[in-house]
């Protein structure tokens, strides 16, 4: 329990990622670069499949979602980060970082249950094409993506509902560049250990769920795709999946290596690093993954560009 005379905190001072001024600038230059490459790449991915009839598909359904996560989740973190590369001080009040906290939880939840989603989309259109339209009727994909989002809020709601309850007092400094759970739970003077059972439940069934969906969906996949007789058959049933499987590595990956490591002070640096990558740089490249690697987009995109000429 905090004692009578502790100070409660109504803001908190986030580190950030470095303490060197020579490195201030160059940083906020190289993260609006990625800020704005984000922001125009899953704006774009959403604006095409919106104003392309021919991509009002299933897959394209789970893309749009899966862009507008993406958009929302990098403008939680980074207009706060470029601001901060810029003061002096790095002051978020405790109102603005328990919102930045839930929308973080919320995001990265919903994400992903929607990457499981996707995964079952793939399964069924190689392993079951003749039943892919009533599997996958559009009232199915809209009770995965309402199940995803609420999923992500119950998530979300839980995980800041606990945080509110603990008390923070003198220590107001978040070994951060945003407010995320362990920097948090290291500050209260309050016992944290109800949060911690909560995250540890949470976490496991909002990372093994989603997790073993997609394992399992890939493993039908892969022993469908083994038994294809023809080599082009094959090659396109690789390629209908590889970019979901690219999106996949990366968000499991880097918020891995985010998470699944000591609370040392070394680690707590090199997690920053893979904050870095989970925050910021898989937003960016899930829209370039997706429309590098996607005829369907490109072909999109031309038609978008040549009716806005004819129209000028």
């Amino acid at each position: 329990m905090a004692t009578e005379n502790a100070s409660f905190v109504t803001e908190f001072i986030l580190v950030g990622l470095t303490n060197h001024p020579d490195l201030q600038i160059p940083l906020f230059f190289l993260f609006l670069l990625i800020y704005m490459v984000t922001v125009l790449g899953n704006l774009g991915l959403v604006t095409l499949i919106h104003l392309n009839s021919h991509l009002h598909t299933t897959m394209y359904f789970f893309l749009f979602n899966l862009s507008f996560i993406d958009l929302c989740y990098s403008s939680v973190f980074t207009p706060k980060m470029l601001l901060n590369f810029l003061s002096k001080k790095n002051i978020i009040s405790y109102q603005g970082c328990m919102a930045q906290f839930f929308f973080f939880c919320f995001f990265s939840i919903s994400e992903s249950y929607l990457l499981a989603a996707m995964a079952c989309d793939r399964y069924v259109a190689i392993c079951n094409p003749l039943l892919y339209n009533i599997a996958m009727s559009p009232k199915v994909c809209s009770s995965l993506m309402f199940g995803s989002y609420l999923m992500a809020f119950s998530g979300a709601m839980a995980h800041t509902g606990y945080m509110l309850r603990l008390t923070f007092c003198d220590a107001n400094t978040v070994n951060h560049y945003f407010c995320d759970i362990l920097p948090l739970l290291q500050l209260s003077c309050t016992s944290t250990y109800v949060n911690e059972l909560v995250v540890f439940v949470l976490c496991g069934i909002n990372i093994v769920v989603p997790s073993l969906t997609i394992f399992l969906s890939y493993g039908f996949i892969i022993y469908s795709i083994l038994h294809i007789s023809s080599t082009e058959g094959r090659s396109k049933a690789f390629r209908t999946c590889s970019s979901h499987v690219i999106a996949v590595s990366m968000f499991y990956g880097s918020s891995s290596f985010m998470y699944l490591q000591s609370s040392s002070a070394r680690s707590m640096e090199e997690g920053k690093i893979s904050s870095i990558f989970f925050t910021n740089v898989v937003p960016m490249m899930n829209p370039l993954v997706y429309s590098l690697r996607n005829k369907d987009v490109k072909l999109a995109l031309r038609k978008t560009l040549s009716r806005r000429n004819f129209w000028s």
